[in-house]
């Protein structure tokens, strides 16, 4: 028998089901962060600029506050909002990932 594994996805959302945070809108962060750029994060993702400016607008509507700063001097970066949220993400699917694991190899194993 193959080696099974478990792939498991986090969303964060609001009372109407709408994407706060997950995966996309993470590597979203991730790729302004590490480009300075939105067009440049979205090339990353093989997105239209407007796709994925309408994730960032989106999540900040949600959360009433700028989670991405643009300048045309200083590129894009994000803001301690932003930075907060994404460590916020990144440490609960770590931990989700570190629980599931060990479900899965109580049940599969």
């Amino acid at each position: 028998m193959a080696k099974l594994k478990l792939r498991s996805s986090q969303w964060i959302v609001d009372e109407h089901n709408s994407i706060i945070i997950g995966k996309g809108r993470a590597e979203i962060l991730e790729n302004i962060e590490r480009t300075g750029s939105i067009n440049q994060a979205a090339k990353a993702m093989k997105m239209s600029y407007k796709a994925v400016w309408s994730k960032i607008k989106a999540t900040e509507k949600h959360l009433n506050t700028a989670i991405v700063h643009a300048d045309r001097k200083e590129g894009t970066r994000l803001s301690e909002e932003g930075k907060e949220l994404l460590e916020k993400y990144r440490l609960l699917k770590e931990k989700c990932m570190s629980v599931d694991d060990k479900i899965f190899s109580r049940i599969f194993d």
